[in-house]
């Protein structure tokens, strides 16, 4: 094989990736560090008024952190596909997932400004629709991410078989999650997606920064 025919077929690395890799993994980390004592989802509606009128300035800041959160995940998936010449449904994903945290940031946003006299019904349907948004449509985006990058790489084999594999299992517990919406001891597997998630797509970054 000549010099030239083995760079072309060599995936185009670039050391850029990373950056927006762990900007979101940072604003999507300070976010969970801002709503830690956010009321679960089957909390009443008068706890969730209580608490977003006790705490509407974090709140706030939490709902900004998390809509700054989406850019970076998109910019994060187009770097990896352009690099490893993966399909379009990876950034379409991409996509999904980070629309998904602009409209629970929003949701979450709303709910701030309720006053002590809002309706507790309306404080636990924007809750609702907030954790929905961030919950399994999240879920919903960042497993066709995942899948989108691991079933190819699987034929390609350009990235660490460990780390394909990877992926494979985030996209499945990813679908597995949005079962919440219809039996939810399923909701359990969220978490997984968003914080597993979060470490492969930072490792795949980190692969391709070190090649």
């Amino acid at each position: 094989m000549s010099i030239s025919s083995a760079v072309r077929t060599t995936p185009r690395t670039n050391p850029v990736v990373l950056v927006p890799a762990v900007a979101f993994a940072a604003l999507t980390l300070a976010y969970v560090a801002a709503n830690a004592r956010t009321p679960h989802p089957d909390a009443s509606g008068a706890d969730v008024l209580a608490y977003t009128t006790a705490h509407t300035g974090l709140i706030k800041v939490g709902a900004m952190l998390l809509m700054l959160s989406a850019a970076p995940l998109v910019i994060t998936a187009g770097i990896i596909q352009r690099t490893l010449r993966g399909p379009a449904v990876l950034t379409i994903g991409a996509t999904l997932a980070a629309s998904a945290l602009t409209f629970s940031a929003l949701f979450s946003w709303a709910g701030a400004r309720l006053n002590g006299s809002a309706a507790p019904d309306l404080a636990r349907t924007l809750a609702d629709l907030e954790f929905l948004s961030g919950g399994p449509a999240y879920a919903a985006g960042f497993g066709l991410l995942a899948a989108g990058l691991a079933i190819p790489a699987l034929r390609e084999r350009n990235l660490p078989r460990w780390l394909i594999w990877l992926g494979l299992v985030v996209a499945a517990v990813a679908a597995l999650s949005t079962l919440g919406l219809i039996v939810s001891a399923f909701t359990f597997l969220l978490p997984v997606v968003r914080f597993g998630g979060l470490l492969w797509l930072v490792a795949v970054a980190v692969v391709l920064f070190r090649r």
